[in-house]
């Protein structure tokens, strides 16, 4: 495995690159197969033919519908953020729902932007 920040190589188990301190698989600008350079926007590694992970859409163990769908019915009370490992930005929308009905208006902004593969997903942002 090959950091895809500085395309140095890795060790399956590691979290992070040692020289550049990127979390694995975070970055475009390696391949995580081969480390050769990417281009920006490609899909495919033209050095080994391996696809190119987007940033967006990665959802862990759940599917991009089954995210979509939970997003769109109990996005509101930010039920698939807790599917995805971001409590601080449930529990701000469960408050925001709570307190002025809010929650459900990012609930539906999250929603298009995980049909639009533009959703990241980011344990550490509370918003």
């Amino acid at each position: 495995m090959y950091c895809k920040n500085c395309g140095e190589q890795m060790n399956d188990n590691q979290a992070i690159c040692l020289k550049c301190g990127v979390k694995t698989c975070q970055g475009e600008g390696f391949c995580a197969n081969c480390g050769q350079t990417v281009a920006p926007g490609a899909e495919v590694c033209l050095s080994c033919g391996v696809a190119v992970k987007k940033a967006g859409g990665d959802y862990g163990k759940y599917d991009k519908i089954v995210i979509a769908l939970v997003c769109f019915f109990l996005g509101g009370l930010g039920i698939h953020n807790f599917m995805l490992g971001e409590t601080k930005k449930g529990i701000v929308k469960i408050v925001l729902s709570l307190l002025c009905g809010i929650g459900s208006i990012l609930a539906l902004i999250d929603f298009i932007r995980i049909l639009m593969d533009k959703y990241e997903v980011n344990p550490d942002k509370a918003f």
